[in-house]
């Protein structure tokens, strides 16, 4: 049986990370055909499979560490994955709030200099850094959603793996479609809200983390329980409440957070989101130079 918490959380990240990836992709590929110079695929295909297996393997090599330790060491190793994943994914989604508007003509840029300069095998490695970035993201955010996951129910690691597969696997159709000029989905509505739902998801590792903390005593402030709701909503998988579950596994609840966890948690939440959905200042555009198809 499925945890469908942890599965709509997997979904979320792989879809969100999935689709940057992919776009990245298909405006490289896309620009390449538009140039004449769709030859150059099996290069970016290359570059892009190696960002693929390296960011598996990291997160592979991250899974069987945490898995490998002993107490206490296991519960701080998860809370420095938990703490890592949420800062990355929180840099992340400003990056890429503000470099949206001008990703597309700094690709093509780069596409154009690798052409012109006859660094053809530049295009494989400009495919591997565009995307190794989003991998690397994607599988440190996994991995603590899976370690978050694993402290809630016994699926909860299967149960994000598999949200993640069917998210990515969505993501390459709405990758396809972009390069095929195909409009499915609008990337402006798209990113503002998945970018939001990730803030929540975020915010419950950040609090997580702190609870490892506190239960392995290198947090010792504001361990008291801030308020007991287990009667009215609880989260544990014995409680068989499935709002709570959903909560927990998406948003990190807890229905006795510690007063440390709830005030990080909140003050996460609150100060990431103004920030978040403030309006973007227009960045300048990039200047490209004209490409001609290589002979």
């Amino acid at each position: 049986m499925f945890d469908v918490g942890a599965l709509t959380s997997g979904l979320l990240t792989g879809l969100r990370e999935g689709v940057e990836a992919s776009l990245i992709v298909a405006i490289i590929l896309a620009y390449l055909a538009k140039t004449g110079n769709a030859r150059h695929f099996p290069k970016i295909l290359l570059g892009t499979g190696a960002a693929i297996a390296i960011s598996v393997v990291a997160g592979i090599v991250l899974i069987v560490t945490v898995g490998g330790l002993e107490e206490p060491y296991e519960q701080i190793f998860e809370g420095l994955t938990m703490l890592l994943a949420a800062a990355v994914v929180t840099w992340m989604l400003f990056w890429m709030r503000r470099q949206a508007a001008s990703v597309r003509s700094e690709l093509h840029e780069s596409v154009d200099r690798a052409l012109t300069e006859g660094s053809l095998w530049g295009l494989a490695l400009l495919a591997f850094t565009a995307v190794i970035r989003e991998g690397v993201e994607t599988s440190l955010f996994l991995v603590g959603q899976i370690q978050a996951a694993n402290s809630n129910t016994d699926a909860g690691a299967a149960s994000v793996l598999l949200g993640a597969v069917i998210g990515l696997a969505i993501a390459v159709v709405i990758g396809y479609g972009f390069y095929s000029g195909a409009r499915l989905v609008n990337l402006q509505s798209f990113f503002r809200w998945t970018g939001i739902a990730l803030i929540f998801i975020a915010a419950g590792l950040l609090s997580h983390a702190v609870h490892e903390f506190i239960e392995v005593g290198v947090i010792t402030f504001g361990t008291q329980t801030a308020f007991d709701l287990s009667g009215v909503l609880p989260h544990d998988e014995q409680s068989g409440n499935v709002l709570g579950q959903l909560l927990r596994a998406l948003f990190g609840y807890t229905a006795t957070p510690e007063v440390t966890t709830l005030l990080v948690h909140v003050a996460y939440v609150v100060v990431v989101l103004v920030l978040y959905l403030r309006p973007v200042q227009p960045s300048r555009p990039v200047e490209r130079r004209e490409v001609v198809p290589q002979s």
